[in-house]
């Protein structure tokens, strides 16, 4: 279950573009995420502008501001998306990175609140352009946290995805790799506390493959 946002223009750029950065299948680097979540009156945040011009076209707003997303910028007050974002903005991606990146979720609506996703309210559509996209598309490196790989494994499209990674010593766990392409396990970019040190050093071994 999750809570659609109320607001009319977020969801009418998530009807034309159901991911944030570039295309899924045009980008190097993919990273798959649950839903995008934002306070419900994220309409009354001074940043909120930015925001749907961001969600229009992320490739341009990155080169325009010079940070990857809005939340990053000085006049959004520090809520919803804040962490992550700045969490991802330490692994060192410039804005020569904005052809590159795409941020994907599973759920191609905008959302508030706490989810509890099952895979009964996913968009099959939106699913198979995911697995598509990492299957075929131009990404080299996906990255997929915990919670999200649970959720996608219960979908029969991404039966190529194991129920655990590989450990294989370094800070990144593998999921899989295939077709010169690997998918990553990581730490939520959200997460501190008893895993930050980890975390750490999964960043800088994303930054290393940039």
């Amino acid at each position: 279950m999750y809570f659609l946002h109320p607001d009319k223009a977020l969801n009418e750029v998530f009807a034309k573009k159901p991911f944030q950065g570039v295309a899924p299948e045009q980008a190097r680097f993919i990273f798959i995420g649950l839903d995008a979540n934002y306070s419900a009156d994220v309409d009354e945040n001074a940043v909120y502008p930015r925001l749907l011009e961001y969600l229009s076209d992320g490739e341009a707003f990155w080169k325009r501001f010079g940070v990857h997303h809005p939340f990053l910028l000085p006049e959004y007050r520090k809520g919803d998306g804040w962490k992550y974002h700045a969490t991802f903005s330490k692994i060192g991606f410039t804005s020569q990175n904005a052809h590159e990146v795409s941020f994907v979720e599973l759920i191609d609506k905008p959302t508030y609140g706490r989810s509890a996703l099952s895979v009964e309210d996913l968009n099959p559509n939106h699913l198979k352009r995911v697995n598509e996209a990492i299957l075929n598309g131009a990404a080299k490196h996906i990255f997929i946290p915990t919670g999200v790989a649970r959720l996608m494994t219960t979908s029969p499209l991404f039966s190529w995805l194991p129920k655990t990674p590989i450990d294989s010593g370094p800070p990144l766990k593998i999921w899989a790799r295939m077709n010169g392409k690997t998918v990553y396990w990581h730490y939520h970019f959200s997460v501190y506390g008893a895993f930050e040190q980890q975390k750490q050093k999964q960043l800088a071994a994303i930054s290393q493959l940039i």
